[in-house]
């Protein structure tokens, strides 16, 4: 009896999840028909069909040699360096945002004297100051990561500075009471409070860090998923053009799903997270 109802409770569990990936993902194939029918009818060449579109993104990408996984050289050429690019500026950017944010979260009037700074350089477009980092680290991949920290640190930062801010004045006052060591103090109860704002920031940096990642490539670069979107473009290899444009959404929402699942861990503790954010 007992497994029986143990066999019930995985059926019904496995029921439940194959319904809530079924509902999901009804919508994006219903558009996805959508479109296929809709660019048929149309027999416009800047939107081509998504069959078109998969058939030339399965030979731009998975036509390689079986030494290589399939994978063509594009990838390794194009793809894995702009992956680099885009996850190696923004861990920076988080790890510069975090420390520099506890630092003046904690500091009784660090943000009144560098909160105007802040708002002066965040309220300039990172795209604008690419000539600027040229100047600074030249054509290569140090003005691109610089580019992706400069635009990638400002939710970081003001994000860990609320949050920081935010911890409980009771907690501060109890870790004084027992002389708590600084050191043990931020690792063991202010990062933990702050962290909701903090994975928030990193989250809204990472899809940041993407984009700039796409814009930096178009300047002065000699690979890159940037580079390559644009000389499909200036070659009018629409299908190839949308190929690009498909795997930048892919990465993004790999980059959010695979987010959302360490967040999920890392903030397990709190009883209002339902995973379902």
């Amino acid at each position: 009896m007992t497994t029986l109802t143990l066999t019930s409770r995985v059926g019904r569990r496995v029921g439940r999840g194959l319904g809530i990936l079924v509902r999901n993902w009804l919508l994006f194939f219903a558009l996805l028909g959508l479109w296929e029918l809709g660019t048929r009818l149309a027999e416009s060449p800047f939107f081509p069909p998504p069959t078109e579109i998969v058939a030339s993104s399965a030979k731009l990408w998975f036509t390689g040699p079986a030494s290589q996984l399939f994978l063509t050289d594009t990838v390794f050429d194009n793809v894995l360096p702009s992956l680099g690019r885009t996850l190696g500026g923004w861990l920076l950017a988080g790890v510069l945002g975090v420390a520099l944010g506890v630092a003046l979260g904690r500091s009784k009037h660090g943000m009144d004297y560098v909160g105007p700074l802040f708002a002066f350089f965040r309220s300039v477009p990172p795209p604008a100051l690419i000539p600027v980092f040229i100047v600074l680290f030249g054509l290569g991949p140090g003005m691109q990561t610089g580019s992706i920290i400069f635009g990638a640190i400002w939710p970081v930062l003001l994000n860990t500075v609320d949050g920081v801010r935010s911890v409980d004045q009771v907690k501060i006052d109890t870790a004084k009471s027992f002389r708590t060591p600084r050191s043990y103090w931020v690792r063991s109860i202010v990062l933990p409070a702050a962290g909701p704002k903090i994975f928030a920031g990193l989250r809204l940096s990472l899809s940041i860090s993407l984009l700039l990642m796409v814009i930096s490539e178009l300047v002065g670069s000699y690979n890159g998923i940037g580079r390559s979107l644009m000389d499909a473009q200036q070659a009018f290899d629409f299908p190839l053009m949308w190929s690009w444009l498909v795997l930048l959404g892919l990465l993004g929402f790999g980059f959010n799903a695979a987010f959302l699942a360490v967040e999920q861990r890392v903030l397990r503790w709190q009883p209002t997270r339902n995973g379902r954010i």
